[in-house]
């Protein structure tokens, strides 16, 4: 099932399966997010729940208990249930069935609200935990944006731009894509701005930061100076990531992150995991703004 937004002359569209936003226009007819191609990848902007990247061997212990999980998790995966819609926003919702108790033994309600902006979109994801027991968990966005936006550019036109100066190492992640608790690789020397080429993401697979001093990045042509704006102040994590030659960016922010090769297996020791007790909930919000 799908839902189209539309506020101003912006246009959006939102699905339940995967509970992902997949569409957005601006007043031109252009077209943001990345329309998926299994060529490259067949993803657009897939919702990481309740873990985000790799786990070591793809298990993790929760309570003494090994359980099993793919990359990222299994709510992009799953169809999710439309709770209140109105012109230019969506809920969408996901609750846990016997399939997700196999894998993640915890009652809860994930809630992602798509909502268009005067100049953008915002997700907004609302975790709560309607069980007993204290409830770990992390959760991020994926969002493709189109890169290059425009005919006639490339890839290597744009760059991103940090809205603060930043001296900061990405993290380095192993042929299992497990983080090397020893591994970093300086991105960042106090430009705050990072130019875009294939071949650092064929090197890398994905380039991340943590607790960096900025809460925006920018996805921005070098020469126009057009591009997208994304604010992640809310999450400790930003990730970027694309297959070499492919014509999107994603721009990931993330609360928690793949397994380190030398932590303890337990979901709550996992770095930037959140925890949530009976009866409460956790709100976090990212969103994009074109100019």
């Amino acid at each position: 099932m799908t839902f189209e937004l539309k506020k101003g002359d912006l246009r959006a569209v939102a699905q339940t399966k995967g509970g992902e936003l997949v569409s957005f226009r601006d007043g031109d007819g252009l077209e943001y997010i990345w329309e998926g191609d299994p060529a490259f990848w067949s993803g657009q902007n897939p919702i990481l729940f309740p873990i985000v990247g790799s786990l070591k061997d793809g298990k993790i212990d929760i309570g003494g208990r090994t359980f099993e999980m793919a990359r990222h998790g299994f709510a992009r995966r799953m169809e999710f249930s439309p709770v209140e819609q109105g012109e230019d926003f969506v809920a969408l919702e996901l609750r846990e069935s016997g399939e997700t108790l196999e894998r993640y033994p915890f009652p809860f309600s994930l809630k992602a609200t798509h909502r268009l902006l005067d100049d953008g979109f915002s997700t907004t994801f609302t975790i709560a935990n309607t069980g007993d027991n204290h409830m770990p968990f992390c959760i991020g966005g994926h969002t493709a944006i189109r890169c290059p936006l425009r005919e006639g550019e490339r890839f290597e036109d744009y760059e991103l731009l940090f809205e603060e100066p930043e001296h900061a190492d990405s993290h380095l992640l192993n042929a299992g894509g497990i983080i090397r608790h020893n591994g970093r690789r300086p991105m960042l020397n106090e430009s705050g701005m990072l130019p875009l080429d294939y071949g650092s993401f064929a090197e890398m697979d994905t380039i991340i930061f943590s607790m960096l001093r900025s809460g925006k990045v920018s996805l921005l042509h070098r020469e126009s100076g057009r591009g997208v704006c994304l604010d992640f102040h809310e999450f400790p994590m930003v990730a970027f990531w694309t297959n070499p030659g492919a014509p999107y960016l994603c721009l990931e922010p993330w609360q928690g992150c793949a397994a380190y090769d030398n932590e303890s297996g337990k979901f709550e020791d996992k770095p930037f995991c959140a925890i949530l007790a009976p009866g409460k909930e956790k709100t976090l919000t990212y969103s994009f703004h074109i100019g």
